[in-house]
């Protein structure tokens, strides 16, 4: 067999390429002078870019949507998170800027992508977003450039699917070009935990790539978690919300068999709770939204179906989750019957729209299809919600109402979807003649008219 022999000098001259892209990068994010360009400017990608913007970095945020840029460019925020006067600073000061133009990815050291990843119809992985950015970024990819993905996805996408495209530009991953992945972490309406200060998963491509990714990152989060490659950092992301998926379903179906036994759910929970060990509680609701948890476990059944893998556990509890809105009509129906009423006619008044409480987003929101599942029964509904001013059903739109007693005092039903702390509860209870409180948000009141999921 021949023995294959290299230039020494070659060699040599290449690692030291190599070694010049990576120092040069990573000097960069220590001295603060790369630039960094954040896609997506949503719940994710708005702070992420705050945060680098304010640690001294020069930030463009790149968006498809001209209205957010505009916005962005006038400080004003369109996330309830971002208060618009820290927005204006930065572009006051020229930190943080905005553009629709991807022709600026050639300007950029750092390319951190957070865009949407929903499902299609089949319920199957979307990342059209991901790889139409992916695709820009590839046409101009130039030495000593990182890309980061943040957005949720199943796991082999960064390596199976970005890797492969960027590759196309003829450049080396590791060596001339860098790739790595972070699940974003960001709870709209935490005041608690935020982009500082909740620990940030990442992985890199490489070991060069994970090391500069943990540079970038360590430069606004307190602490950092790196992992031993992408696709374990995209099964975590999805791990930890399948987690919530599954412990909702479990305690969704508790309480579909508490009513069923003449037990209140809420008391059952609470008991339990008190164990120091062992136990954590989770709490039922009229359904799952938000952009993760109603998601992301689509993504891992869909992976593992690729792989003649069937996960039982996870498709029962997305099934439960996903038959509450239609239950809790169920419930709204019998208790109205209980009461000598029919829910045909029937006057219904919701109580908060959003997915969660105190957050103005009705992304997946099980308020939607309740009010659809209730109108499709010919009953009268109006909503209230000081976040959501108008909905989209699935024929028109509805407007908000304004809360008032009269309003309270004529509905035959006043259904809590939502707990928003603006809602006067002990006051709705007093004038209302019948409510279904689906949060538990009436705890404490013991008002006979109250009927609790």
């Amino acid at each position: 067999m021949q023995q294959l022999t290299t230039d020494p000098a070659l060699e040599h001259s290449q690692r030291t390429n190599s070694e010049e892209w990576d120092q040069r990068l990573l000097k960069g994010i220590t001295e603060r002078s790369a630039r960094i360009g954040v896609v997506g400017l949503g719940y994710v990608g708005l702070p992420l870019a705050i945060g680098w913007a304010r640690a001294g970095f020069l930030v463009t945020g790149i968006d498809i949507d001209p209205q957010r840029v505009d916005m962005c460019l006038q400080s004003r925020s369109w996330i309830a998170d971002v208060p618009s006067e820290d927005l204006g600073a930065l572009v006051h000061e020229g930190q943080l800027t905005a553009t629709t133009d991807t022709s600026v990815f050639t300007e950029l050291d750092v390319i951190t992508i957070c865009v949407p990843t929903p499902l299609n119809e089949a319920k199957q992985p979307d990342i059209g977003a991901i790889m139409t950015v992916v695709d820009a970024i590839a046409t101009t990819l130039h030495p000593g450039q990182l890309i980061v993905l943040e957005s949720t996805t199943y796991p082999g996408t960064t390596d199976e699917c970005i890797l492969p495209r960027l590759q196309q530009s003829g450049l080396s991953v590791g060596e001339e070009f860098f790739l790595g992945y972070s699940p974003e972490r960001i709870d709209p309406g935490n005041t608690t935990f935020g982009l500082q200060n909740t620990p940030k998963i990442l992985a890199g491509t490489t070991l060069r790539c994970k090391q500069l990714i943990i540079a970038l990152y360590e430069s606004v989060i307190d602490m950092v978690f790196p992992v031993s490659s992408t696709r374990t950092a995209e099964l975590v992301k999805l791990f930890e919300n399948t987690f919530r998926a599954v412990n909702i379903g479990l305690v969704n179906e508790l309480a579909m068999m508490a009513n069923l036994l003449g037990v209140d759910v809420w008391e059952v929970i609470s008991a339990a709770a008190t164990k120091p060990y062992g136990f954590t509680p989770f709490y039922p609701g009229p359904g799952i939204g938000g952009h993760c948890i109603p998601i992301d476990p689509h993504y891992l059944t869909w992976k593992l179906s690729t792989l003649n893998y069937t996960s039982h556990l996870i498709e029962a509890a997305c099934e439960i989750n996903e038959q509450m809105p239609r239950y809790v009509v169920e419930r709204i129906k019998g208790v109205l019957h209980n009461a000598g009423k029919c829910l045909d006619e029937s006057r219904i008044l919701v109580l908060g729209i959003a997915y969660k409480r105190d957050v103005a987003d009705v992304r997946e929101s099980p308020a939607i299809e309740i009010i659809d599942l209730l109108r499709e029964n010919k009953a009268k509904v109006d909503y209230v919600d000081p976040y959501i001013s108008v909905i989209t059903l699935k024929n028109e739109e509805l407007t908000a109402v304004t809360l008032d007693e009269d309003l309270v005092r004529e509905a035959d039903c006043v259904v809590i979807h939502t707990d928003h702390s603006l809602f006067d509860y002990a006051s709705i209870v007093r004038t209302a003649s019948l409510v279904i409180d689906t949060r538990n948000a009436t705890e404490g009141l013991s008002e006979p008219h109250i009927v609790r999921l």
